[in-house]
């Protein structure tokens, strides 16, 4: 088992991240990632969140922003944002990137994840669509954008089976939203225009308007799911307490 998200070196960081420790050097010294912990003789130590920074810094490259623009944005972000709240801000930046995947030996695979990949991990990547097998078993299309998610996920003692329905889920509620969504915009844009259709200029008009819409509807999906998420976590875990205040109470015996 190669090392974990936490406790890495900068050999290793730079590893997991798929950038040169002199890459990491130059971003600490322009203040995109936090200084590392110093643990035994000094030596610094990188966390999940450095991992995460990391990852988002190369999405917003990937979106064609400049080294100030990127500094900009970290810079709006909380100082305290968590490894998986900067999971999210990457999942939303790259959202917008059109659909790419990469070719990867299990080998290349490994070195980028940072662990010994078992055939039932190859099967539960596959099944969150991280990867697709290939011909070649020794090769996979690989996408990037779910990579470090789909690691992550692979310690998560969570049955094959309950991802994939997870999976369904997922997919079978977000196509009902971008449905529902979908009506709205063409009822209240599009149906002014039935009978005799817009004009080209109205139709680019459109278009424009469809695009800058779609990152607030996203925004709005992911918060909205969040705090969904929060109420029924709160509502689960007040039931547990509960009823652990129950079973743990004093017991009193019928006169």
């Amino acid at each position: 088992m190669m090392e974990s998200a936490t406790g890495l070196t900068v050999d290793e960081l730079a590893a997991r991240a798929g950038v040169t420790v002199r890459t990491i050097r130059f971003y600490s010294t322009r203040g995109l990632l936090p200084p590392p912990e110093l643990g035994p003789r000094r030596v610094g130590r990188y966390g999940p969140d450095h991992l995460s920074r990391l990852a988002l810094i190369e999405e917003l490259q990937h979106q064609g922003l400049t080294l100030s623009a990127i500094e900009r944005y970290l810079a709006q972000l909380p100082p305290d944002l968590s490894a998986q709240d900067l999971a999210i801000h990457r999942a939303l930046v790259a959202s917008w990137v059109p659909d790419k995947a990469e070719d990867a030996t299990r080998e290349q695979l490994e070195r980028r994840v940072g662990r010994q990949l078992t055939e039932e991990d190859l099967d539960r990547l596959a099944a969150m669509s991280v990867l697709v097998r290939t011909e070649n078993p020794r090769v996979f299309r690989v996408d990037p954008g779910l990579l470090h998610l789909g690691t992550r996920l692979l310690d998560v003692p969570i049955a094959l089976e309950t991802i994939l329905a997870a999976r369904t889920v997922v997919i079978e509620h977000t196509r009902s939203a971008a449905r529902e969504l979908s009506r709205l915009f063409k009822d209240e844009v599009w149906e002014p225009y039935r009978d005799g259709g817009p004009d080209e200029e109205e139709m680019a008009r459109m278009k424009s308007l469809s695009a800058h819409m779609q990152p607030m509807v996203v925004q709005a999906l992911v918060t909205a799911f969040q705090r969904s998420m929060k109420q029924e976590l709160r509502e689960w875990f007040g039931k547990e307490d509960e009823a652990g205040r129950r079973d743990s109470g004093p017991q009193t015996r019928p006169e």
